[in-house]
């Protein structure tokens, strides 16, 4: 027995592996405009309001599908569940490389949004059930950390390929990449250590080792009805607002508008964003876990910092020195990308375990609506701000950078209300 259990603890490094590797590329693909998005402009003359359609079509089905994937995720499993979805993020990447216009464009971006967004919460949900929940804050902030390397990959390796050999070429390679992960999640995920043939490693309190079962619709039904889930859900919509509409789309053109940055320096930066979410989602897990027993205190600290630097950033947006640029993104990506995992393990912990994937998904949903709406708000603020010589006028900048700081208050208000059940 004792033999199979460690067995058990070695093989769920190769499930944590293979996950990893898949959600790598959910966050590759949900930045990537802002290092390509000058070249998504003149490739398909488009303007700034449509090139925030084209980046957020990705958010649509990604939101919308959040709910049913984790449906799918506690009925159907994780394994089908990622194999099926990541296929789909494969041909939506292909399609993507190959566009020939705009329209082409935006559904690649739609379909490569499907395909993503049935890969955290099956990787959330069988996470919970490989590993014990004093260890779920660290490895998932350790899933995020890998997310962090794909947000990596799209900034400054991205910038050098494009320049290389174009766009396009870079994601019809990511597209055959995906098709290989997708293989081998098929032949390595198991749904939970039982259909390995392992003992369960995580016996949950209260259960005598066996998953009670809650219907979809009911599981749904508690998640919204519980008031604890709320302020968490506000927070996510927050996060992601400034999160994606920012840094995974803007703050190129910003970088290049108002500092006259060239493409591989704006890689740079961004870079920071990434490299801070590979550090910082493991320790702010360590710290959730570890030191300070809380998620509440991490996610208001995460929030209060955040506001304060866009204080900064609103009134200061085209004096800031570029070495403090760089100390601004690194803040961006701890206290934003690698405090989302925080507020996700949060919301799993007011609920059973057998409802990790419907829990996760159901909060999940707010921070791609920020995305919906917030790309294509920015790029309109950007139009009516005007354009000369191929670069957007700061009074567009700083109409969008006001609403940003107006989010990060409501940020630090959601973090203020949150109710936590931290479990041992």
């Amino acid at each position: 027995m004792e033999r199979t259990i460690k067995a058990a603890m070695r093989y769920r490094w190769t499930i944590f592996t293979v996950l990893a590797l898949q959600y790598l590329f959910v966050y590759f693909h949900r930045v990537c405009p802002a290092i390509v998005a000058q070249d998504l402009a003149e490739t398909f003359s488009i303007s700034a309001t449509s090139l925030g359609v084209l980046a957020s079509g990705y958010f649509y089905p990604y939101a919308l599908m959040q709910v049913p994937v984790g449906l799918l995720a506690d009925s159907w499993g994780p394994r089908k569940t990622v194999t099926f979805f990541s296929l789909l993020g494969a041909v939506g990447a292909l399609m993507f490389g190959l566009a020939p216009n705009f329209g082409v464009a935006t559904v690649s971006r739609i379909v490569v949004g499907l395909g993503l967004s049935g890969i955290f919460v099956p990787a959330m949900k069988t996470l919970a059930v490989w590993f014990r929940p004093r260890e779920y804050a660290k490895i998932s902030g350790a899933l995020m950390a890998v997310g962090g390397i794909g947000w990596l990959s799209a900034s400054t390796p991205l910038a050098l390929a494009a320049r290389s050999f174009g766009w396009r070429a870079g994601f019809i390679a990511i597209s055959g990449i995906t098709l290989i992960f997708s293989v081998l999640t098929w032949l390595l995920l198991a749904d939970s250590p039982k259909k390995k043939g392992f003992p369960e490693i995580n016996v949950h309190e209260g259960s005598g080792g066996t998953q009670s079962k809650i219907g979809l619709l009911a599981g749904i039904r508690m998640v919204f009805s519980t008031p604890r889930f709320w302020p968490l859900a506000v927070y996510c919509f927050c996060n992601g607002s400034i999160l994606f509409s920012f840094s995974g789309l803007w703050a190129g053109p910003y970088l290049r508008d108002i500092y006259g940055l060239a493409t591989p320096a704006i890689g740079n930066i961004l870079s920071m964003v990434a490299i801070a979410m590979v550090v910082g989602s493991p320790l702010l897990g360590y710290l959730s876990d570890n030191i300070l027993g809380s998620r509440k205190k991490v996610l208001f600290v995460c929030a209060l910092i955040t506001a304060v630097e866009w204080a900064f950033f609103y009134y200061f947006y085209q004096s800031l020195p570029v070495p403090v640029l760089y100390v601004f993104f690194v803040v961006i990506g701890v206290c934003i990308g690698a405090s989302s995992v925080i507020c996700f393990t949060a919301t799993k912990e007011l609920f059973p375990v057998e409802m990790a994937g419907t829990s996760v998904s159901c909060v999940n949903i707010f921070g791609f609506v920020g995305g919906i709406i917030y790309q294509p708000l920015i790029g309109y603020f950007m139009d009516m701000g005007g354009k000369v010589d191929g670069k957007y006028l700061p009074q567009g900048y700083k109409t969008a950078f006001l609403l940003l700081f107006a989010t990060t208050i409501a940020y630090v208000i959601s973090a203020l209300f949150v109710k936590e059940k931290l479990r041992d």
